[in-house]
């Protein structure tokens, strides 16, 4: 079948590891359900890989990609959770908890085999390529607000980095749900957007709120970190979930945490009951995800340029 997939690692120019071509369709195996792949959608996750980040040399090649959405043998809609072994579902008892591509191979392939308790219906409301942006971008979005962030409507919540995946679905959900929601972007096009998705103000990165908020989505890491803490009211909560700029910030702002008795809080991925309450709530809400742009799998090192240059807004999808 064809795909695309990690054929070297390279730390420093990550894409000249990125092939495209023929690779074994997956075997059956008991518990796991084989999906034929519709649309799947492309995560800075999928870059990090190219570089070696939770993949080693003895796993290449692996095909890439975390997210999908298509048809079971049956011919039913789904989408898969992109956590393999969360509770121990179709692998061995001791083996932890992983991304799909860490261990198992990836979406961006005409078939992907999971175990069958990662398969979730599909709404009949969202298209494939649709469904497809949820699983890792828009659940991580989803979890960072209502679980690890704790916000509530009416609650304000600063978003940095608006353009990025994870950024433009917490804006989306944090709107939809009621939130009044503040964006950062260097870029004057992605702030107007941003504004145009539900943000009630954008501003430039760096630049002064008007009030501080009780959260911030963080997901740009060293060059918004200060920024971030300052944004916060005393007690607020900071949950950060990527770091694109860089892990180590020039100003931790320690003083600020402990004196305002701000929380910092990690989050990572989300729960298979987490990704289905945020299926019932796009198809019920009729929110849709942000897709930048729609590509087939054979022009996928396309979507992986445009992604690592962060020339986009909203997800890219590969369809088959």
């Amino acid at each position: 079948m064809f795909a695309a997939y990690a054929a070297r690692i390279d730390r420093d120019q990550p894409l000249s590891g990125l092939e495209l071509g023929e690779r074994p369709a997956p075997e059956e195996r008991p518990g796991w359900t084989t999906v034929n792949v519709k649309a799947a959608s492309l995560n800075h996750h999928d870059l990090w890989s190219l570089r070696g980040v939770g993949i080693g040399e003895e796993s290449l090649p692996m095909i890439l990609g975390c997210d999908a959405a298509g048809t079971d043998a049956d011919g039913n809609e789904v989408v898969l959770h992109s956590v393999i072994g969360q509770t121990g579902h179709g692998v061995g008892p001791k083996e932890k908890p992983s991304i799909l591509t860490e261990r198992y191979q990836g979406t961006f392939a005409e078939q992907v085999t999971v175990p069958t308790w990662n398969v979730l219906p599909k709404p009949k409301e969202l298209s494939f390529a649709e469904a497809a942006c949820l699983p890792t971008a828009w659940l991580t979005a989803y979890r960072m607000l209502f679980t690890n962030a704790g916000v509530r409507p009416g609650d304000s919540v600063l978003v940095q980095g608006a353009g990025g995946g994870v950024a433009t679905a917490a804006i989306v959900l944090g709107a939809a749900a009621g939130l009044r929601v503040f964006a950062t972007s260097r870029d004057e096009a992605k702030r107007k957007r941003a504004e145009e998705l539900g943000a009630e103000a954008a501003f430039p990165s760096g630049e002064r709120l008007p009030q501080r908020v009780d959260a911030v989505i963080e997901t740009v890491g060293a060059a918004t970190w200060s920024h971030s803490v300052k944004s916060l009211r005393p007690g607020g909560s900071l949950v950060i979930s990527g770091a694109t700029s860089g892990y180590h910030p020039e100003r931790t702002e320690l003083n600020r945490i402990f004196f305002l008795e701000l929380k910092v809080v990690g989050s990572t991925m989300g729960s298979k009951e987490e990704l289905a309450s945020l299926l019932s709530f796009c198809a019920a809400k009729g929110i849709r995800p942000v897709i930048d742009s729609t590509l087939p799998l054979d022009r996928a090192r396309e979507g992986f340029e445009k992604m690592a240059e962060g020339d986009l807004f909203g997800k890219i999808v590969l369809t088959v």
